[in-house]
């Protein structure tokens, strides 16, 4: 296997640490900025995953992007698409609802659709997953002008 960062050879110690921790084939400097990132982001593992699976795909898109008053998950700025992972499943609040529709305002004014994505969909069903974004973007490029 290799990093699908740099193409780099890993060895199995470091493959296996590697999908311990990530659950993707990163070397251990990758893996090692990867965690830093997700530590001071509280980026979740399976915004991680999904960001490769674009990338997999051909999708050029972004990890914890600042969008101006808030970091995004993962925006795929050709088609201003944000995509957030929801990690909790406790009871929805008013607050926590009002929190969100506030932030889909935020990103619409600024010409931005947010999807939410369940984390269980990215952990069980990742490559469903990728399908159904990159049927998303296919459907925002014919209602918006792609970014060249």
């Amino acid at each position: 296997m290799t990093c699908l960062e740099c193409s780099k050879q890993l060895d199995p110690s470091e493959e296996k640490a590697s999908m311990e921790v990530l659950g993707v084939q990163l070397c251990h400097a990758h893996k090692k900025r990867m965690a830093r990132l997700m530590e001071s982001h509280g980026t979740p593992k399976e915004a991680v995953q999904l960001y490769y699976g674009l990338k997999e795909a051909g999708v050029t898109a972004m990890l914890e992007w600042w969008d101006g008053t808030k970091s995004i998950d993962i925006a795929i700025s050709r088609v201003k698409l944000n995509i957030e992972i929801d990690t909790e499943y406790h009871m929805l609040t008013h607050e926590q609802a009002i929190n969100d529709l506030e932030e889909a305002m935020h990103s619409f004014r600024n010409g931005f659709t947010t999807i939410r994505i369940p984390h269980v969909l990215i952990k069980y069903y990742l490559k469903e997953t990728v399908n159904n974004i990159l049927g998303i973007m296919e459907g925002l490029r014919v209602h918006i002008k792609a970014i060249n």
